[in-house]
């Protein structure tokens, strides 16, 4: 006779499992990230930070005013930290030495920062509360801050989303988010907030309109959390809240009167959303075009059309790897790109398997959004793919795309069978590994130098007592602990196999014996 657990016990430990060792773990996986650059190392830090050190308006040896209207002083190594690395990847960030220190805090002026509007007020005027004459400490902080966020919001939305919407969940993040989503997240770059939003509003709203009660309540709140989190931090990532509106009423639409009142919560997202999205300057600049360094010499829009419709998918593919990090000057190893684009690829198609019409539209949608924001931002800049618009302005929208394809509308649904989940959870794991890898290397040696042992010969670090081998070792095992975690109580694409979270088993197979 095959023993079982009490079913108390089980549910006790699942939840345990879930919802304490779970946050922690990932909470982890991303602080490995988080220490793994340098002060400035994300794209236009040096805008972000001084953005963000002024967020809160005029202080005393953070922000003070300067000989011109929308010049400030902020501290030098927030102007400055990126400078003498940023574009050359053998350089490490060693070369921020003259800058640190006492140095660190001395004021110099600037105009690169948020003074016009041009992104919405929200995300600096939070991480302005973090901002202090130590800027080290206080970019370590201000990004630890974020993950909080995204770790808190999505272990709250695992907890209140109905059990058949969990697995849904929980394989959009895991085969959209490394490396540009685990990079981003945990940056000083306000497309954290918006890679946040775009894989969270979406499905708050469809666990809102498919629950009852306490739950409904929560999740319509955590959806306006969302949606704030998005429209306060980007104006595209306003956009992104729309959409996500929109799908979530699209994939939950039924002819009753009582559906139609929920949607109250929606359109005030929606409404919301919109009126945020025009106080940015960020809408002025998509629709005249952003001006880059690499404008072509032609303004013949079939030429760009046609060239931009061609290359779009090196766009998308960026999200995975194919593109290099930080200000594009780290770049990842084909056993990162491809590698993660693999999982993403396999996943969604098997989602695609089985589906429905309207699961369709809602696809049509996104993948239209896709195609149409950067494409038409591009034509206007006269510039094409490459340039301009970068793979984290279509990251939310990816990990979107992968959540609705994943979406349950009937009761059978394709699986993956054990070895194809042991195979993508492996992939994912061990592409984040080396992704935080070469990051760290990036900036402890320069790419010039290489091996195994972080801590061999390494020229930057912060003041820690922790080593970059430690640190790195800690983040990829705490994410592979946590992924193994969530694909060991979702190992299938269907909804039947989260029933052990609430009969009182702790596995599919366990549950199988017992019977």
């Amino acid at each position: 006779m095959t023993k079982t657990l009490p079913k108390r016990d089980s549910v006790t430990r699942t939840r345990f499992m879930l919802f304490v060792i779970f946050p922690v773990a990932m909470f982890l996986s991303l602080a490995s990230w988080a220490l793994a650059s340098p002060v400035g190392a994300s794209p236009d830090d040096d805008f972000h930070l001084a953005s963000t050190w002024c967020g809160l308006g005029i202080r005393d040896g953070l922000c003070e005013p300067g000989a011109e209207p929308n010049e400030r002083l902020v501290p030098q190594l927030v102007r400055d930290g990126a400078e003498c690395y940023k574009f050359a990847p053998a350089e490490s960030a060693a070369c921020q030495q003259p800058i640190s220190g006492e140095a660190a805090a001395k004021l110099v002026p600037t105009e690169r920062l948020n003074s016009t509007g041009l992104y919405p007020p929200v995300y600096y005027a939070a991480m302005g509360v973090f901002a202090s004459e130590d800027v080290e400490q206080s970019v370590v902080v201000m990004r630890l801050a974020s993950i909080a966020i995204f770790v808190a919001l999505w272990t709250a939305l695992y907890a209140l989303l109905p059990r058949r919407r969990r697995s849904t969940l929980v394989w959009s993040w895991v085969v959209a988010i490394v490396p540009l989503g685990m990079f981003l997240l945990a940056s000083n770059n306000p497309s954290s907030w918006a890679i946040i939003s775009g894989g969270s509003v979406w499905i708050a709203l469809v666990g809102y309109f498919e629950t009852t009660g306490k739950r409904r309540v929560a999740l319509g709140v955590l959806a306006l959390l969302a949606a704030g989190l998005g429209a306060g931090a980007r104006a595209d990532s306003a956009l992104y809240a729309v959409i996500g509106a929109g799908v979530a009423v699209a994939l939950t639409a039924n002819r009753t009167v009582a559906y139609w009142r929920l949607t109250i919560l929606p359109i005030l997202i929606v409404v919301g959303s919109i009126a945020l999205y025009f106080t940015s300057n960020q809408v002025a600049a998509a629709s005249t075009g952003m001006g880059t360094d690499t404008t072509i010499a032609t303004t013949d829009t079939g030429f760009l059309l046609t060239s931009n419709l061609l290359d779009l998918p090196l766009l998308w593919a960026g999200v995975f790897g194919s593109w290099a990090l930080g200000w594009f000057d780290t770049r990842m190893p084909g056993s990162v790109s491809v590698v993660s684009l693999a999982a993403f690829a396999v996943v969604v198609f098997a989602a695609l398997a089985h589906t429905t019409w309207r699961k369709l539209l809602v696809l049509g949608l996104i993948a239209g959004a896709l195609v149409a924001i950067p494409v038409y931002i591009l034509v206007q800049s006269s510039t094409v793919v490459g340039s301009g618009v970068q793979p984290r302005y279509v990251l939310p929208l990816i990990v979107m795309f992968a959540g609705v394809a994943l979406f349950h509308l009937r009761d059978r649904e394709p699986q993956l069978g054990r070895v194809q989940v042991y195979l993508v959870e492996g992939a994912i794991i061990v592409a984040n590994a080396i992704a935080l890898h070469v990051n760290m290397r990036r900036y402890l040696t320069g790419v010039d130098m290489g091996g195994w042992n972080l801590n061999n010969r390494r020229e930057w670090w912060w003041d820690l007592a922790a080593t970059p081998v430690v640190v790195w070792a800690v983040g990829a095992l705490a994410f592979a602990f946590a992924v193994h975690l969530l694909l060991r109580y979702h190992s299938v694409l269907s909804p039947t196999h989260d029933q052990h979270l609430e009969d009182g088993y702790s596995s599919p197979r366990l549950k199988s014996k017992a019977a």
